[in-house]
């Protein structure tokens, strides 16, 4: 059984499933299609055109769901979450705009910290982390299992390989290579493999393995990253690991690779 707040403000086009809870002063706007089993809490707003899951958890003072830049507040683009998600207090997400592909996308089993900002038309995986006051500008992947830090900046257009982990206060400017560890020390670079973040995962030992000697190619050798991609490709192979680092820096992207 569904509990709605006497306080809360419904809009007659919304759409609810079953058992969701909603709190007071809560906003669930036009357009909005809410899942089983979800949680409004108390002053979160939530703006369609949107399709959000099930059991997805919507913190206090959350806006999901908004303009998504500068353009025409009328021409929105859609915005579309999965299962499971949880959008702590003061984060905010975009809907997708004309000009940006019209669509924002989060899959599922996500944690939105406070103060994330998800800019318009980004396509958001399953089991990510953003950590407290990431900022993602508009158009940006971010893959499966990533961990973006506290107060990071990802520039436009920029994509975030699988598994990678990002620390706090990083500045990114470029494409976040699958498995990898970054660090903004001086100057923002890959320093190797997310190796902690892999053993948490369950990768196995020959796994990590095979991702680290291909980092080893592209890191520590003196090759160039085409050289490097030939030499990987001649000794590893045979590791689907390695083949989706390998398929994510040869297909087509706006920026570089962060090294």
């Amino acid at each position: 059984m569904s509990q709605i707040d006497a306080r809360a403000i419904i809009s007659p086009s919304a759409k609810l499933g079953s058992s969701v809870r909603i709190g007071p002063y809560a906003i669930v706007g036009d357009g909005v299609e809410l899942g089983d089993g979800c949680i409004v809490e108390n002053n979160a707003i939530l703006t369609g055109p949107a399709r959000l899951g099930r059991e997805n958890h919507f913190y206090s003072c959350c806006a999901i769901g908004g303009v998504g830049d500068l353009g025409d507040p009328g021409a929105r683009g859609w915005l579309e979450v999965g299962d499971a998600n949880e959008f702590r207090e003061f984060s905010t997400v975009s809907h997708g705009t004309d000009k940006g592909g019209s669509g924002t996308r989060i899959g599922s089993y996500n944690l939105i910290m406070s103060y994330v900002n998800i800019a318009h038309d980004c396509l958001i995986g399953n089991h990510t982390i953003l950590v407290n006051g990431a900022q993602l500008a508009g158009r940006i992947q971010v893959e499966d299992y990533a961990t973006i830090g506290s107060f990071c900046r990802v520039n436009q257009s920029c994509r975030v390989g699988s598994h990678s982990y990002i620390t706090g206060d990083s500045v990114i400017t470029d494409d976040v290579l699958p498995f990898s560890l970054v660090v903004a020390q001086r100057e923002t670079r890959c320093y190797g493999m997310n190796k902690v973040g892999l053993e948490k995962c369950g990768f196995s030992s020959e796994r990590i393995q095979s991702i680290e000697q291909a980092y080893r190619f592209l890191l520590r050798s003196k090759l160039n990253t085409t050289q490097a991609v030939e030499k990987i490709l001649e000794t590893l192979s045979q590791s689907e690991d390695v083949l989706a680092i390998i398929r994510f820096i040869e297909s087509a992207a706006e920026r570089g690779l962060t090294k």
